[in-house]
């Protein structure tokens, strides 16, 4: 898939476990392991707003084209 999803770096970055930022976000970590891992077929805005929010970062910092 060309959509590349940077979640894992920006987790190491804040030195954040996927369980915590699951919970700060009100998603399971079943759910949030899908758009970590490049499987999720789509994100809601809100979803994309609160990871932004919790991880202080810009969407371009979670999400990046790859040709």
């Amino acid at each position: 898939m060309p959509i590349v999803v940077d979640i894992d770096i920006m987790l190491a970055r804040r030195g954040m476990a996927v369980g915590e930022l699951a919970d700060r976000i009100g998603i399971t970590p079943a759910n949030l392991a899908v758009l970590k891992n490049g499987r999720a077929k789509a994100v809601r805005f809100a979803t994309l707003e609160a990871l932004c929010r919790e991880l202080d970062c810009q969407p371009a910092e979670l999400l990046r084209y790859e040709s």
